[in-house]
């Protein structure tokens, strides 16, 4: 499968991912930062886990 293929299939579904992260950084607040490493570390592959890395970044940006 083609990157361009991927990012495609899993774009929707790594955006939602990405606001559920976002979500709860005002409820656990200083603990946020690590509670997010953690569950992006879980995240297979790593190409998807990059894509919710990179859609965090921007709803960060945008806040």
């Amino acid at each position: 499968m083609s990157r361009f293929d991927f990012h495609q299939q899993h774009a929707e579904r790594a955006s939602t991912e990405a606001r559920r992260l976002f979500e709860q950084r005002e409820v656990l607040g200083s603990r946020w930062l690590t509670w997010v490493a953690a569950e992006l570390y879980q995240l297979s592959p790593p190409e998807y886990a990059a894509m919710v890395r990179r859609e965090l970044q921007r709803l960060n940006t945008d806040a």
